[in-house]
């Protein structure tokens, strides 16, 4: 168990719990505004003194993991997922757009920073790429049946579908509503691998 886990479980949880959820807010504020908080910042917005903010947080990826969990989230998948490769496609892209709907706000701030501030990007949690591995996941069972090079072509093509840039777009310029614009989406990376597997 690590030390940030034990001090939130040990003696007077309920206190700490709502401390620890008042610093991940606070988090999730900062980026809203386009900030990527270090766990200073955090506890100065949700007034908690450092000290204390390092006993929940040693860390800013601590922060930010515990803030935005799919930051660290190595598969998409559940456990026991189907070996069919449109489905667990499916899966990965549904649970791609469910964070870019549940986070649309920070993740448009730092979009909006990485455009405007070069070399910015590999500096931003929510830009990270995560997305390849997560498709590389999914793909898997295409390992026996497709060659290396067609396979990562199916991945970026994937990748790039299912991105926060195409979902602004079909919101803000498609017109679509923001359900729409995920159904649609899911709609485009089935239709990929039903292409790349097509007999």
């Amino acid at each position: 168990m690590s030390s940030q886990v034990s001090y939130v479980k040990s003696g007077r949880t309920r206190q700490k719990a709502r401390t620890q959820s008042a610093l991940m807010e606070a988090a999730r504020e900062l980026m809203s505004q386009g900030v990527i908080p270090t766990v200073e910042d955090a506890a100065a917005q949700a007034g908690v003194s450092r000290a204390t903010a390092y006993r929940y947080f040693p860390d800013q990826r601590a922060l930010l993991g515990s803030a935005y969990p799919i930051i660290e989230t190595r598969s998409l998948l559940p456990e026991g997922a189907p070996e069919e490769v449109v489905e667990r496609v499916r899966l990965v892209t549904r649970g791609i757009l469910d964070s870019i709907v549940a986070n649309e706000v920070a993740l448009r701030a730092q979009l909006r920073i990485s455009l405007e501030e070069s070399g910015t990007r590999a500096e931003l949690p929510l830009r990270r790429g995560r997305r390849i591995m997560w498709f590389q996941d999914a793909l898997a069972p295409l390992h026996s049946e497709l060659r290396p090079r067609p396979l990562r072509r199916v991945t970026l093509a994937l990748t790039s579908v299912v991105s926060l840039e195409v979902f602004i777009w079909l919101v803000d310029l498609g017109g679509l509503s923001r359900k729409a614009a995920v159904e649609q989406i899911v709609w485009t990376a089935e239709q990929i691998v039903r292409s790349a597997t097509a007999p």
